[in-house]
């Protein structure tokens, strides 16, 4: 059996940038034109080193994804912060593992499925911005949780948190939607973090301080 796989089709664009970026990188162009028509050259200078930053940022790159039996991949790039058994939860029944990934304004923020399955429910809830490495930023941050039911009948739950830069959490799956592994659904714009929520009795392949990639790094294997 295959290791890898591709879950979507390679991107047709030169630059691959994911879409919620284009509004910000149009502004940022259009703003830097008009300081160079009015020859404002430090300003011009600063618009489009802004504009580079932007595209960084919204930067989309194609990824092999991980594809061994019962694995549960990264659903973003980062640094694994926290990963073990957690029971003080409302996105999990009982004991569970939770895996914890904060996002660096310079990691790829493109958030991928951690696991194929039906979306059985997506709960947005708006609220504060405390530091995404802060605990209480899982339930009082702006977040949202995407409620996975995988084929064999196992629960994850994927948690878009919003940290102290994010204002914006973009999810463009559905209840109800089949989804695979490594398969794009969202990202949360200037940082922030992602937790993951999975059953006691999965074996987890990370710890605190690990570096994972999104759709490329297994996070643990289902039992």
């Amino acid at each position: 059996m295959n290791d890898v796989s591709r879950s979507n089709p390679p991107q047709k664009t030169i630059l691959p940038v994911a879409r919620p970026g284009y509004p910000f990188i149009a502004a940022a162009v259009f703003i830097t034109a008009v300081f160079a028509l009015f020859g404002l050259g430090t300003l011009t200078l600063l618009g489009l080193f802004v504009t580079l930053f932007i595209c960084y940022f919204f930067r989309d790159p194609e990824r092999v994804i991980a594809d061994r039996h019962q694995a549960v991949v990264s659903p973003a790039d980062g640094k694994v912060i926290s990963a073990g058994r957690w029971n003080d939860t409302g996105f999990f029944d009982g004991e569970c593992n939770r895996i914890s990934i904060f996002m660096s304004v310079f990691n790829v923020h493109v958030n991928r499925i951690p696991h194929e399955g039906k979306v059985n429910k997506i709960c947005y809830v708006p609220g504060k911005f405390f530091s995404a490495y802060s605990d209480k930023a899982s339930k009082k941050n702006e977040h949202n949780a995407v409620f996975l039911k995988t084929t064999d009948g196992k629960k994850i739950c994927v948690v878009q948190v919003a940290g102290l830069i994010a204002r914006r959490i973009v999810c463009r799956i559905q209840e109800n939607d089949h989804v695979v592994r490594g398969e794009r659904f969202g990202m949360i714009r200037f940082g922030s973090r992602l937790d993951v929520y999975l059953p006691i009795e999965t074996k987890l392949h990370v710890a605190a301080g690990a570096k994972v990639k999104a759709g490329a790094s297994v996070l643990g294997y289902l039992r």
